[in-house]
């Protein structure tokens, strides 16, 4: 039996038609062929400003699984659940957009995201998207190593500026700023670029983390040579560990381009690559921090059997957990229970904008085998509990 069962501590904040509305939604999203119907639906009508469509989206979607349109609107959201000693992660989720104002828009919405962190143990993260931040085709560029273009590399300085403007606001308040990680095709400019922003701001303790994807091959090496890299400058790493979220896409991409597909064969690989990055984390205190972000139960349950083992406190500044918002509350609030460092990943933003982090959500918990099922489950278990059944 999981001891994330407890389904009176995952829902305490949760209404019984709050619940309700949850399950349908999921019942919904369990079904791959009308969730994908839907979301080409969803897609044409708020792109042509059916008012209509994006209330229904604020009701559903929007309400399970962000915190607000803002970062004050979702700060009610941040109290609530940090009566619970779960922490908050703002997440400005706008997605494919590529125009310079755009990434300085983000730019400064992240700064804004650093002050309201500031000080504030309610929001122990904050944290951006590579392509917040420039072009996904520039990471590319750079990332192969080819001969830029006068504006290619003008625009590759305002992309280093956004993130050496974020990381220098980061460090001067004492704000942990974390780098999320998205396709394996940029990637190798980003992890470049983060190298680089650690050995400047990581001298003392780490501010600046990467995020590392334990459903690609060859990340226990990185994980090696960087932490080579970071013991003969002398500065701490921090990471978020995740296993991935791109895996249709990056194997579509390696069969149609005739390059080695870059993620595990198999689950139980990424499992194992998963589980051995607890370990890289766990025997690396004096340089490492980690922060597990992960719906997975038995890797979570391994990191608290690990720190138990080794005597260390459940609140160890170092090792922290983390979910999504509006899924796996049984592990989420669990964990906060117990006094260990746990956040919800808090999504915000215009509904119209964070329509393509929404639909990425739903399709997801389609794809990924049981989270959906899971779901259901504990929500009809509570909402049986408080029958009284």
């Amino acid at each position: 039996m999981s001891i994330f069962n407890n389904t009176q501590i995952a829902f305490a904040d949760k209404t019984d038609s709050q619940l309700k509305k949850a399950y349908w939604m999921f019942k919904a999203i369990e079904q791959p062929l009308l969730t994908n119907v839907g979301i080409s639906a969803l897609n044409f009508t708020v792109k042509n400003n059916f008012p209509f469509v994006t209330e229904i989206v604020k009701q559903t979607l929007f309400e399970q699984f962000c915190g607000g349109e803002t970062h004050e609107e979702s700060m009610k959201v941040v109290k609530q659940m940090f009566k619970h000693h779960v922490g908050s992660i703002f997440d400005y989720a706008i997605e494919g957009k590529a125009e310079e104002k755009v990434f300085d828009d983000t730019c400064t919405e992240i700064k804004q995201n650093i002050k309201f962190a500031e000080g504030n143990p309610a929001i122990p993260f904050v944290v951006f998207k590579p392509t917040g931040f420039g072009r996904i085709e520039i990471y590319e560029e750079i990332g192969k190593k080819v001969e830029l273009t006068t504006s290619q590399k003008e625009e590759w300085a305002r992309v280093v500026k956004r993130y050496e403007e974020v990381c220098q606001m980061a460090f001067d308040r004492n704000v942990v700023i974390m780098i999320d990680a998205e396709e394996s095709w940029m990637q190798d400019s980003t992890d470049n670029l983060v190298n680089e922003m650690m050995a400047k701001f990581n001298k003392e303790k780490a501010i600046v983390w990467n995020t590392i994807q334990m459903y690609r091959t060859g990340r226990l090496e990185y994980l090696a040579q960087d932490l080579e890299r970071a013991k003969e400058k002398n500065y701490f790493l921090g990471y978020k560990f995740v296993r991935g979220a791109y895996m249709e896409k990056e194997r579509a991409r390696a069969a149609a381009m005739n390059y080695p597909d870059p993620i595990q064969p198999t689950k139980q690989a990424s499992d194992n690559n998963y589980n051995a990055a607890i370990d890289f984390v766990l025997n690396n205190l004096d340089k490492v921090s980690g922060f597990f972000g992960t719906h997975n139960e038995k890797s979570t349950e391994l990191v608290m059997d690990k720190m138990k083992a080794m005597g260390l406190p459940h609140d160890h500044r170092q090792i922290h957990f983390g979910q999504l918002y509006g899924m796996s509350d049984n592990i989420t609030y669990y964990l906060g229970a117990e006094k260990y460092n746990v956040c919800k990943y808090l999504p915000y933003g215009p509904v119209k904008d964070v329509v393509p982090y929404l639909t990425r959500r739903a399709q997801e918990n389609t794809s990924v085998a049981g989270q959906t099922g899971r779901e259901l489950g504990l929500i009809q278990k509570e909402l049986d509990r408080r029958k009284g059944r």
